[in-house]
């Protein structure tokens, strides 16, 4: 037996303490879709179509310009729905009581 180990029959714990398992916290239950995943989604479905169209033939696209114009598009509307985002916390934080004398 190495000096390592305890001795049979013995109540020492052998490994490490197991962390006691909590439940997952639930999410809330109104919580409204992110707008940097919308912008993202809807870049992803204007580059599936854009490459559809290409395709297809119906218009010839330069690569270059329709990533300047995508990158301009995505960029004002996360600007812009961070703004909204924002302002929608901002008027909800000012209708709750904070409890805070």
């Amino acid at each position: 037996m190495s000096s390592y180990d305890a001795p049979t029959g013995s109540t020492e714990h052998r490994g490490p303490a197991a962390p006691a398992r909590s439940a997952p916290p639930e999410p809330p239950e109104d919580s409204p879709a992110r707008v940097g995943t919308i912008v993202w989604g809807l870049i992803v479905v204007a580059l599936a179509v854009l490459i559809i169209v290409a395709q297809l033939g119906i218009v010839a696209l330069n690569g270059t310009y329709v990533v300047i114009g995508l990158m301009i598009g995505a960029g004002a509307a996360l600007v812009i729905g961070g703004l909204l985002s924002a302002r929608g916390r901002d008027k909800r934080d000012k209708a709750a009581p904070t409890g805070k004398a």
